[in-house]
């Protein structure tokens, strides 16, 4: 009769081996097929849902402002305000929350010695990145061609502001991986703390609107650093002298370094209590 073998601990390798870049890289695929599946495919319109949520929030936002306002901070535009900050926040969560919890989403493959923490945490960050920047800039080509199809746009402030911002959002989904599965209340916390991010973030105005109070309190969010980067690009004449890349930056990476080195230390302590 065969002696037991001894299970492999979730996440590790079996013998301590070295996984070929093949096997991380086809774990990574199936994950993002089987995300994507789980997402879009049970769901009616799928993808379509995805274009529609962010589309109907800057229509109601624009509506709702030109009617108490005259016109908005920058430009002539409610529809094209709203987005170039807007956008920017959207992005942000649609890497930071999916990426905070995808040990839990894909708690059952990684008891398998072949898929781990990083292959989950890699899927979700390509998969939601590569559908952020389509729907971003579906939903901004629309805007412009409806607004005024003659706008320029300087794009290298632009490019800078989604791509600092793709770094928070995984820099802080990494660090709340471990934080939720650790202490399960912090995400209750996180999500009260969060909650006026809408607000915070330079959506609705430009910081050279606010009183000097709020202005010193509110230049420590990166976002505001992000969403008035991104307007740079959208409106010429607009030229603030608050924005900090560097501090962003250094944010982004203190929290993505923090994430990754304590996803590590403790993914088996997380799966084990799921």
């Amino acid at each position: 009769m065969d002696s037991a073998q001894p299970l492999d601990l979730p996440g590790k390798n079996p013998r301590g081996r070295t996984r070929p870049r093949f096997y991380t890289l086809r774990n990574i695929t199936a994950l993002i097929l089987r995300e994507m599946s789980t997402r879009y495919g049970r769901t009616p319109g799928g993808y379509v849902w995805a274009v529609v949520e962010p589309m109907a929030s800057i229509l109601f936002l624009s509506l709702g402002f030109s009617l108490l306002l005259r016109s908005p901070s920058l430009g002539t535009s409610f529809l094209l305000f709203y987005a170039s900050g807007y956008l920017i926040l959207h992005f942000y969560n649609s890497l930071c929350t999916p990426v905070a919890k995808c040990i839990h989403f894909s708690k059952q493959l990684l008891r398998y010695p072949a898929v781990n923490w990083m292959d989950a945490m890699l899927a979700r960050l390509i998969l939601n990145s590569l559908t952020g920047i389509t729907i971003c800039v579906l939903l901004m080509t629309l805007i412009i061609l409806w607004v005024d199809a003659s706008t320029v746009l300087d794009m290298p402030p632009i490019v800078q502001a989604f791509a600092l911002a793709g770094l928070i959002g995984f820099g802080a989904g990494s660090l709340n991986c471990t934080l939720f599965g650790l202490f399960p209340i912090w995400e209750v916390v996180w999500s009260v703390l969060t909650r006026p991010l809408f607000l915070a973030s330079g959506v609705i105005f430009i910081y050279e609107d606010l009183p000097q109070m709020a202005q010193d309190v509110l230049w420590y969010n990166p976002l505001f650093h992000l969403t008035g980067l991104a307007r740079v690009g959208f409106f010429p004449t607009y030229s603030p002298d608050y924005i900090n890349t560097t501090y962003v930056l250094t944010v982004g990476l203190i929290m993505l370094a923090l994430g990754l080195l304590l996803s590590k230390r403790y993914n088996r302590v997380i799966l084990a209590r799921l």
